[in-house]
């Protein structure tokens, strides 16, 4: 086993193309980190990831002789170690809330997108695409009450949701321009134009929407 060289300052080993990755991108920028952002292909991982990472998985979070490999672990770490702007709510039941938010996109929404970025057959494709569609114009009128999901303010919940929503042309799912659609597409329209969401974006996720455009 080789012996891995310490890193003096903060290092991200993000795949540009990942939503898990861009994730955590966006609560880095948001939050102002100084940390060295290394763009890898997930199919040829340096020394050092699979030196550190059990899974060899992206992302991977070196900070000094800490090595995180989760990225809900990673947000959070980030959120405690840089409190400003705090990212998750003060009070216990509203961070619980904010938590199974975070546990529910997972295991609905993320879940969805990966099967469709999985190549599965056509119908299956078919299906994932329309599942996600109806779910998001299910939740839709929900951002007519508050600006961000559920909450007054920008929280990580709207950081794991972000990456979805900009890659929805990616995956194929288009929402409709309706009258119900409108909160979604409101909330959308204020979270790519933060700028720390504009700021985390790799140059891949920029062409996912220029192609978008062009098509």
């Amino acid at each position: 086993m080789g012996v891995v060289a310490k890193r003096s300052t903060m290092t991200f080993f993000s795949d540009a193309a990942s939503h898990y990755s861009h994730r955590v991108r966006i609560v880095l920028a948001e939050k102002g980190v100084t940390v060295d952002i290394i763009d890898v292909d997930p199919n040829d991982l340096p020394e050092e990831v699979t030196e550190l990472n059990p899974y060899n998985t992206l992302p991977t979070l070196v900070d000094r002789d800490l090595a995180l490999y989760e990225s809900k672990v990673m947000m959070e770490y980030l959120d405690e170690r840089f409190p400003h702007p705090p990212l998750l709510p003060v009070y216990p039941v509203a961070r619980g809330e904010s938590r199974q938010f975070i546990y529910r996109i997972e295991r609905d929404w993320c879940r969805m997108v990966d099967e469709i970025l999985s190549n599965p057959g056509q119908k299956e494709l078919d299906k994932a695409r329309k599942d996600l569609r109806d779910s998001l114009l299910t939740i839709a009128p929900i951002f007519a009450e508050k600006p961000f999901f559920m909450n007054d303010e920008f929280t990580l919940v709207d950081c794991c949701l972000a990456p979805i929503l900009w890659r929805l042309p990616q995956l194929g799912v288009a929402l409709p321009q309706t009258r119900q659609s409108k909160p979604l597409l409101d909330y959308m329209q204020r979270l790519f134009e933060r700028p720390s969401f504009q700021e985390s974006l790799t140059e891949k996720e920029r062409e996912l929407r220029d192609q978008a455009s062009v098509a």
